[in-house]
């Protein structure tokens, strides 16, 4: 019997995620099913609860849902390590006693950055902008790695409060002037509706990394990393195909090689 599983998200229209699932089943012998879900912005629990009514196996969870997501599990056990940080979640897993939450946002942006990037994190001055369900997820991590990082955002007092939960350093737009770091990553949702976080001339060291969590177009804040003289611009869909392979490995306990189902949607952009 073909185990159904969705994304959740609100637009989901340009997800690539049941393509990405559709070619992890495919590689492993998995008997799967993937779809994209389009939740109401005031609907996403109940959307949640269709599918376990409706039998599926487990979710994963996209913009603007992160944060609601970690209000879903009933239980603290069934919260990851990297849920309880960041208090967000992108992976669910429907079982008898409850909705167990993960969040695998973290662990595929570090491999995409060191294993298909070559960037290797440790000791490196890190500027992640945004203060969101795609930022929390992946702040835990990057400090597990040995980065520095700095968090900024344009509610900036969002920006403080995470700082000081995760201990790490954080600043306004304006105070970035002056400054300089060797990866700026965009973690917000600016890339949708085509907006540029407002980052000073001279952000980007020499040899540095910009990238943006948005896939499927060349954002304002890649086209600015260019001009800038960025040695490295990449988009998000790296992130997007390891943190699904992390999510893949949850729910059926195979772990699918990533690069070649990357080297197929690179070719389809």
């Amino acid at each position: 019997m073909t185990d159904r599983y969705a994304v959740i998200g609100n637009p989901i229209a340009h997800s690539k995620s049941p393509l990405i699932h559709k070619l992890f089943g495919q590689q492993t012998g998995q008997d799967i099913s993937y779809e994209a879900v389009l939740a109401p912005l005031d609907g996403f629990a109940a959307t949640v609860e269709r599918l376990r009514n409706e039998g599926y196996k487990g979710c994963n969870v996209t913009v603007p849902f992160k944060q609601s997501a970690y209000q879903l599990a009933n239980r603290k056990q069934h919260l990851s390590f990297d849920v309880v940080h960041a208090h967000a979640a992108n992976t669910l897993e429907f079982k008898s006693d409850g909705v167990h939450l993960h969040n695998t946002d973290g662990i595929g942006l570090i491999h995409d950055i060191q294993d298909n990037l070559g960037v290797y994190l440790r000791d490196k001055r890190v500027l992640l902008i945004g203060a969101g369900g795609a930022a929390r997820g992946v702040i835990s991590p990057l400090r597990l790695t040995g980065a520095s990082i700095t968090i900024t955002n344009r509610t900036v007092d969002k920006a403080h409060d995470l700082a000081k939960r995760f201990v790490v350093s954080s600043c306004s737009y304006e105070e970035l002037a002056g400054k300089s770091f060797d990866i700026v990553i965009n973690a917000t949702s600016s890339g949708l509706s085509d907006e540029m976080p407002p980052l000073p001339n001279g952000i980007f060291a020499p040899h540095a990394l910009a990238y943006d969590m948005m896939y499927g177009k060349k954002t304002p804040f890649m086209k600015f990393a260019r001009e800038q003289g960025a040695a490295i611009v990449s988009d998000g869909l790296g992130m997007l195909v390891e943190q699904a392979a992390e999510s893949f490995f949850l729910w059926r306990g195979v772990r699918p090689d990533t690069r070649p189902v990357i080297e197929q949607l690179r070719k389809q952009q």
